[in-house]
């Protein structure tokens, strides 16, 4: 394998890894936190509260993306990977989001981190819409039955 190659893999395995450490963190405490919450408070109406899980949810993970990119736009830093005057950032929002214009693009021995960079963001983002997913199934039924009457309570006589 020529050594060129094997930096690129060695060094966008590590980018890889550490999003991927990023973004279980991430993911592990949203899923802990979603899972002890309880919809019970009537002060506040069910769907009011489904609706700020979801909000909260969300602005978390656009957060968390947003460090991965940030991330990556380093790793390409650190490597020197891209023509001086480049936008670091925006190429690797291109990248991680497969969005891939074209129009900016890593130097030539680096080249394979492009490709990595996006497998590693589509990686992240379906992880996130499957949480999303999930989230809204789980608080979604959560606040159906708040808005549903009680069973449990008779009705006066």
């Amino acid at each position: 394998m020529d050594h060129v190659l094997l930096d690129q893999i060695v060094i966008g395995s590590a980018a890889s890894l550490a999003n991927l450490a990023i973004h279980a963190l991430l993911i592990g405490i949203v899923a802990w936190t979603v899972r002890n919450l309880s919809m019970r408070d009537t002060r506040i109406p069910g769907f009011l509260q489904y609706t700020l899980i979801i909000v909260s949810v969300g602005t978390l993970l656009v957060v968390g993306h947003f460090t991965e990119v940030l991330l990556w736009a380093k790793t390409y830093a650190w490597v020197d990977g891209a023509p001086p005057g480049t936008d670091l950032i925006y190429l690797a929002f291109g990248n991680y989001t497969t969005l891939g214009f074209g129009d900016v693009r890593l130097r030539e021995q680096w080249h394979i981190l492009a490709p990595m960079t996006a497998l590693n963001g589509i990686m992240l983002i379906g992880w996130s819409t499957a949480l999303i997913i999930d989230i809204l199934r789980r608080t979604g039924h959560a606040a159906t039955r708040s808005l549903r009457p009680a069973d449990d309570i008779e009705p006066a006589s």
